[in-house]
């Protein structure tokens, strides 16, 4: 496990965006008959196997850098921001434009800023790994704002023609995800002008962050396309995972890295407002909250309506509790990332 403890940096603004189209699951069967002559999926079963009734789905003219533009601008204006206003921009999600360049450029070229950018990716949990590598450098002192955005396309790397059932399985977390873009704005906590001031800068923003991984599962979910391993393979541009050992892989990860994290705080799950867990799939989502100890009244449900928005799972759910008024200035809130690869991460914030 690996862990920080800061408080120098403090969300500032959280907005999201998701593309007005929308896409069901029985549609999502119907496309797949339509296209695939010799094998029918069985009715209703990517339903009942994930609990998704519907998922967003970017226009053919769109990319990940427009989502994610689009979440940042939202922000910024929430802000009162200009472009000169962010010091640098983050962009952190397992979907990019281009291998070359960082789609961070695209990002920034498309909301008109100067500052440096970089890129971050690791899967669903990017962009929590994206705000980890702000926080850092926000406490290190090398920038006082940093814009961290995700834009995740996952509908371009869908497979929609199956010859056969296994070919399908294999495809099958394809139909599951959606596409959308997030941004938060990070920033150095003001500094304190009184002891009340003080105290309250000690308990505000990013109290702690931790994650661990276990990379040896890392072929059992891939996307393989546009690599050095696979450069040009049509094939290799879908997505191909095996679900049980995905499974497996994170029940091997254990939870250790989050009670440490709890214990080393002094908190327990009931302390937090709300729990924002990524979620692949309902069932998986109730599994990993009775393993984790975390209670269900503090869960964010959003798979169902939502699909499996990738490293946008977190600031979504996150965005909703805030809207909805399960959480506000001065609550707990957690978020807690699984990512293939595999890896389990952690963010602890005062809001």
């Amino acid at each position: 496990m690996h862990g920080v403890f800061s408080g120098n940096s403090r969300i500032a603004g959280l907005e999201v965006y998701l593309p007005p189209a929308r896409l069901d699951t029985a549609a999502v069967e119907r496309r797949i008959a339509e296209q695939s002559p010799g094998f029918r999926v069985p009715k209703g079963l990517i339903g009942r196997v994930t609990g998704i009734k519907t998922r967003s789905v970017m226009a053919e003219t769109e990319q990940a850098s427009d989502l994610a533009a689009n979440a940042a601008a939202k922000v910024l204006a929430g802000c009162g921001l200009q472009a000169p206003d962010v010091d640098l921009l983050i962009f952190a999600s397992a979907s990019q434009d281009m291998v070359e360049p960082a789609t961070g450029h695209m990002v920034a070229a498309k909301l008109g800023l100067q500052c440096p950018v970089m890129d971050v990716k690791n899967a669903c949990n990017s962009f929590l790994n994206g705000v980890e590598v702000a926080d850092s450098l926000i406490a290190a002192g090398r920038y006082a704002r940093v814009l961290v955005v995700t834009g995740e396309s996952p509908s371009r790397a869908v497979r929609w023609s199956v010859p056969d059932f296994e070919t399908f399985a294999g495809s099958f977390p394809g139909y599951t995800m959606s596409d959308g873009g997030a941004a938060v704005l990070l920033e150095a906590a003001l500094p304190p002008r009184t002891a009340l001031d003080s105290a309250k800068a000690a308990s505000e923003g990013i109290l702690a962050m931790a994650f661990t991984a276990k990379s040896s599962h890392w072929s059992v979910g891939t996307l393989a396309g546009g690599g050095s391993a696979f450069p040009r393979d049509p094939e290799a541009t879908y997505f191909a995972m095996d679900g049980e050992k995905l499974k497996d892989a994170f029940l091997d990860l254990g939870c250790e890295v989050l009670d440490q994290t709890l214990a080393n705080l002094g908190m327990e799950w009931e302390d937090f407002a709300v729990v924002c867990v990524h979620q692949v799939s309902a069932p998986y989502r109730e599994i990993f909250a009775e393993r984790a100890g975390v209670p269900q009244g503090k869960l964010v449900p959003t798979v169902e309506e939502f699909g499996n928005l990738a490293s946008v799972s977190l600031p979504l759910q996150l965005k909703i509790a805030i809207d909805g008024g399960r959480c506000g200035p001065g609550d707990l809130v957690a978020l807690v990332g699984l990512a293939g690869g595999v890896s389990l991460g952690m963010a602890v914030v005062r809001l």
